[in-house]
């Protein structure tokens, strides 16, 4: 009886055991296709991803490219609109030689060119460029530059400027040129 028994249990354990594989089996092809499924949805977003990454990629590179254009652009046209409103002057000195190869009258030729040159430093001005004055000043090294120190007798003239040798110009407050001076020492 003990066979009957041992082989009815060694039935049933092989049959559970059985079962047992057929369901680790299944859930193994489970874990298998949905590990396949999970690769797939990763790859996909990988790609998806990438692709984004690439299109903001190229977007940033072209707005890059379209600003500096845009600034070479602002720069060049701020130029243009100077020399627009420095033509007239060009023009009035092409009049002023003409006029000056037949004037007898000295007088009124250098009428002619205080004008011009009144123009021109009319236009110059509205631009924001100011004339530097720096006679009777202290010496400064961020906005002079001494050329020749000069000794002088006055104590008071000591360390400062003496003479423009090249006048010193500002734009908006920014030295554009430095002034050359001529220093008491």
């Amino acid at each position: 009886m003990r066979n009957k028994k041992d082989t009815r249990n060694e039935d049933k354990v092989e049959e559970t055991t059985e079962n047992k594989i057929e369901e680790v089996t299944s859930d193994e092809v489970i874990d298998e296709s949905t590990d396949a499924e999970t690769v797939v949805d990763e790859v996909a977003r990988y790609n998806d991803l990438n692709d984004r990454f690439l299109r903001l990629h190229a977007e940033f590179d072209n707005y890059r490219k379209r600003s500096n254009k845009e600034k070479v652009d602002l720069i060049s046209s701020a130029n243009a609109s100077l020399l627009k409103e420095l033509l007239p002057i060009l023009d009035d000195f092409e009049r002023g030689m003409a006029n000056n190869l037949e004037a007898t009258d000295i007088i009124s030729v250098k009428e002619g060119f205080t004008l011009i040159f009144n123009k021109f430093k009319g236009i110059v001005e509205s631009k924001g460029v100011k004339v530097m004055e720096c006679k009777n000043q202290v010496f400064d090294s961020e906005f002079h530059e001494a050329i020749v120190n000069l000794p002088v007798d006055d104590p008071e003239l000591k360390g400062k400027i003496v003479e423009d040798v090249e006048k010193g110009y500002l734009l908006n407050d920014k030295v554009i040129r430095f002034a050359k001076v001529v220093v008491g020492q």
